[in-house]
């Protein structure tokens, strides 16, 4: 797998079954699933997969790929540091339109980061504040 900046691959089977047990949400098609390590380190790592349900190996690795550009546009800025994520693809992860892909990861991720606690980044950061009203 491609490494790429802030972003650690999971290669053990441990690791995705770990993230299995941990908060998961659905979108489209795609599901996102995530857990908060306890190892003390930062760094966000991802994992993919997909099953033969999808199709071919021609057709889960088209969905691999897109889940994994996916990740890389928007991990950086909606991960929140110290966790695992597993991005499984669903049916119709291959032929799905880009926009809606990017959605669906998107609107996953940050339910997740609700679960999970606050997120990283500015643009998601202000979605979970507490109205002024609250405070």
């Amino acid at each position: 797998m491609v490494s790429f900046a802030g972003l650690e691959p999971l290669r053990r089977r441990a690791d995705f079954l770990a993230a299995a047990r941990g908060a998961a949400c659905a979108r489209g098609a795609v599901l996102v699933q995530a857990r908060a390590r306890e190892d003390g380190r930062t760094a966000v790592r991802v994992g993919f997969t997909a099953t033969r349900r999808i199709g071919g190996a021609v057709l889960r690795n088209r969905a691999k790929r897109r889940l994994r550009e996916a990740a890389r546009s928007l991990l950086p800025q909606l991960a929140r540091e110290g966790c695992d994520y597993v991005l499984v693809a669903r049916t119709g992860a291959p032929g799905r339109p880009w926009p809606r892909l990017l959605e669906d990861v998107r609107t996953a991720l940050t339910r997740l980061a609700a679960e999970l606690g606050v997120p990283r980044g500015d643009a998601t950061t202000a979605a979970f504040k507490a109205p002024p009203s609250a405070q």
